[in-house]
């Protein structure tokens, strides 16, 4: 999508666990390890953007990830958003910068399915101790969110 704003955009990242696996997807332009993502439309929620870019970029159907003592409230005129996991703010360029929601989510298959617009380098389901390894060239910052996502959501 093209930037809404010259200066700053709202973006979605979701660290999507299957069993005990988290996936990333290796950006066409940075050639970097990250989360599945992107920015959110005018017209949606964040809660909406997130399940969309999963979607669109890797095929899968996944559930957001809900802290147990969180209260959703729900009515025709009301409904509660789910809170983001963590929220920052980081620079694209020299002019450009994007605060992030980054959400945890279950998948219940690991298959993907990939559009035919689809630009990535490569996707990987990675298991913790792969996160470490100096092959991978994972960052701190994305290492620290996906242990989060594997803690709060694996099934061992």
């Amino acid at each position: 999508m093209p930037h809404i704003n010259e200066k700053i955009d709202f973006t979605v990242e979701v660290y999507i666990v299957f069993k005990n696996k988290v996936l990333l997807r290796k950006h066409d332009k940075y050639k970097l390890w990250l989360s599945v993502g992107g920015h959110i439309e005018l017209y949606e929620d964040p809660n909406e953007a997130a399940v969309r870019e999963v979607k669109e970029e890797v095929g899968l159907d996944v559930k957001l990830y809900i802290d147990d003592s969180y209260h959703m409230t729900l009515s025709e005129k009301f409904s509660e958003l789910i809170r983001p996991q963590f929220l920052n703010r980081h620079r694209i360029n020299d002019s450009h910068e994007h605060i992030c929601l980054v959400y945890f989510a279950r998948a219940n298959t690991d298959k993907l399915i990939f559009s035919d617009v689809e630009k990535s380098g490569g996707c990987k389901w990675f298991f913790r101790n792969e996160l470490n390894d100096p092959k991978y060239g994972v960052n701190d910052v994305v290492k620290m969110y996906a242990n989060c996502a594997l803690d709060k959501l694996s099934e061992n």
